[in-house]
């Protein structure tokens, strides 16, 4: 199974690719879709559709997963991380992929083992749970932790049957 993590950021998305044989991981790649700052809302939110789609076309992933929206002190900050999300939703299902969203807690504890994990420490343990990953990026690492979780938590969730 070909699973792609999205971490959203309308400033740079990550992504990743993994493949999941039983209990097996392998990667399969990983990257970051920067936008210019510069450039219209609209323009950006293009921008991150076309390169998922593109990424998307070329692994052919079976399911993807998304990291959901924390709500920060800043409203603003908070509705464009919204927006980014809401296209790469959007990519998932125009491909016809099941999506699956994950709390930012839950994806650390799915792949470092506690909830409050800082950025290194995800980025540590993809490297190890992921032998020789060359990683883009730290939103690369992010989405790579997403699609991790989501191998992991798939099917535990569904023996629980959610």
């Amino acid at each position: 199974m070909l699973i792609i993590g999205l971490d959203p950021s309308l400033s740079c998305t990550g992504w990743g690719v993994i493949e999941q044989t039983g209990n097996r991981l392998r990667h399969v790649a990983n990257g970051q879709v920067k936008t210019d700052p510069k450039a219209p809302l609209a323009q950006r939110l293009v921008t991150i559709d076309a390169a998922l789609a593109a990424v998307i076309a070329e692994y052919g992933p079976e399911t993807g997963a998304v990291e959901e929206v924390f709500v920060n002190s800043n409203a603003q900050s908070t509705l464009k991380l919204g927006q980014a999300r809401g296209v790469c939703l959007l990519v998932l299902a125009k491909a016809g992929l099941p999506v699956a969203e994950y709390a930012a807690r839950l994806v650390k504890k799915a792949v470092v083992g506690t909830g409050g994990a800082d950025k290194a420490q995800v980025q540590t343990m993809v490297k190890l749970l992921l032998p020789g990953v060359q990683l883009a990026g730290a939103d690369a690492a992010d989405a790579l932790a997403v699609a991790i979780a989501h191998a992991h938590l798939s099917g535990t969730l569904a023996r629980l049957g959610r």
